[in-house]
Parts: C-alpha cells; structure tokens; sequence
C-alpha cells in the first residue's frame, strides 16, 4: 500500500482520507477485458495500488465548478422516471428529460445519448441488458485523444462528425451519473480536478470487447491529483464527468473518476446505486 497522503492542496472546508486505486506504472501497454468480454467482472492484465488520498467536499465548490474548467459539474437535477431499472423508461422517458436538461444547461444544439450503465455494490451487482455491474473501482477517464473522436465517429457517423469539426462546430463527450436511490451511504463517487492531473499520468489502456478495443486512460498516482466527491448523494442530483473535448486549448478534456470505499460505511450502509448516462453534445459554430 502506498503510506503517501496526497496533501490538500488548498482544499477548502474539511476533508476525508479514502483510499482510491491506481495504476502501477509498466513499460507496456496495459489491456483488460471488459464485462462484455467477461461476462461479469472485467479482468485485468496490470497492477493497481490502493493510495490513500485526501477527497475534499464537492459541494464546498459547487457554484464554481465548471466542465470546461475542472471537468465536472454538481447539479440539482429532479426526474419524474419512477423506476431506473425499467429499459423502456429510461429510452423513453429518461432519455427526453437528459435532452432538455443538457441543452438548457450547456447550450448545446444537439443531444445524442448512446449508453446508460446502472452499477451497485451490492452482492448481486445492478441489472443490465448485457449483465450486472458494479462499481468501477479503478481511477480511470473513460475517453483518450484516440478513443474519443473514435466513438464520436461510431456514434454519429463519421462523415457527419467531419462536417461538424470542418464547418467550426465543437463535439464533447459527457456522462450524467445520477444516484438511483440515495443518500449514497457506501461506494460514492470520488472525481478529479482535471487541472491537477498532469498527462503524464494518464497511461492509455486497451478496452478488450468482443468485436472490438477500446482505449481509456487508466491513472497513475501523482503528487498534484486534487480530488473530490459529493457527500449523502441524493437520487434529484446529478454530475456531470467530461469525457473528451474535440477542442484541445488548455481546456478540461479527460476526467478521471472513480468508486471508493468511505472510510465511515460498515456492512450495515445501504448499497450505492446509480445509473451513468454516456452522450455527445454537438454545438454549431
């Protein structure tokens, strides 16, 4: 276990020791197979590190947190669907509340939604049409400089998203990661300040499909990684994770994320359970 306590780092208010896990540093490229490979837990072929890490309260920045800035965003945001396990909800309903909600909050011109992903760390996991899933443990940022325009092409049609870039347009990933029941009492979120985590740190990794690899960045540890998480998480919030920006100006691009265990839960908290939206947002020149 790495004894290293990444320092505060000006943190505002008080904040909690967790311990996030890392990627160990290798010399080749590392791979892992995924769930859909799997059938359950993804496998990897590297090692991780359990760091002790101090996670400050999002909510203490709240106003102030920007995507473009520090790559998320924490947002009251209520839904009326009444049950998040129900598939023919979410593409019906859920979705349309996701397309106004965005828009209105980035002002983008087109909303394209194309995964959701429920996670529980319960025993059983959370139901999925291609199986349960659990928390992703593992600090990672879901998109790379070659992945992100990649899934933008599979999602939205390579010659479209060529037209969009071409006639001064602007595409960026964004997942919405909402609770389903709250408060989250185990397993809560921990994100990082995309401006702390120097690229240094973000180790491109193969995402081993089927039919297909992927590409992530997994985190390696680092001194100057600021993190933070949401304390008691209701299900009327939600935040907001960059996952890649077709603009590359100094702006947030990558966002590394991931599940820990809080240093209060027991075996008595109840399971953290929560649905993740993955989208596009296309904005015209």
């Amino acid at each position: 276990m790495n004894q290293i306590v990444n320092n505060d780092h000006g943190m505002p208010g008080k904040y909690i020791i967790g311990e996030l896990t890392y990627m160990v540093r290798q010399e080749e490229k590392p791979y892992f197979e995924s769930s859909m490979s799997t059938g359950g837990e993804p496998k990897i072929f590297f090692n991780t590190e359990k760091c002790p890490t101090a996670i400050g309260n999002m909510r203490n920045i709240s106003k102030s947190l920007s995507i473009d800035i520090n790559g998320f965003e924490l947002i009251s945001h209520r839904s009326d669907v009444a049950d998040f396990y129900k598939d023919e909800l979410i593409e019906k309903q859920y979705n349309k509340e996701l397309d106004f909600f965005l828009k209105q909050r980035t002002g983008a011109d087109r909303v394209v939604i194309f995964d959701h992903t429920r996670r529980s760390n319960a025993i059983n996991g959370a139901d999925n049409p291609d199986g349960k899933r659990g928390p992703a443990v593992r600090v990672h940022a879901d998109y790379t400089v070659k992945s992100g325009p990649q899934r933008a092409m599979d999602t939205l049609g390579k010659e479209e998203f060529e037209r969009i870039l071409k006639d001064g347009g602007r595409v960026i990933q964004v997942n919405v990661w909402r609770p389903i029941t709250g408060p989250v009492e185990s397993a809560p979120l921990a994100l990082a300040d995309s401006a702390s985590i120097p690229a240094e740190d973000l180790i491109a990794t193969d995402q081993r499909f089927p039919n297909r690899v992927g590409e992530i960045y997994s985190l390696a540890h680092g001194t100057t990684h600021r993190w933070y998480y949401a304390p008691e998480m209701t299900s009327e919030e939600v935040i907001l994770i960059k996952g890649w920006d077709s603009i590359d100006d100094g702006r947030a691009r990558f966002t590394p994320h991931g599940a820990f265990d809080h240093p209060d839960q027991t075996d008595n908290s109840k399971p953290r359970e929560s649905i993740e939206t993955r989208t596009y947002l296309v904005f015209k020149n």
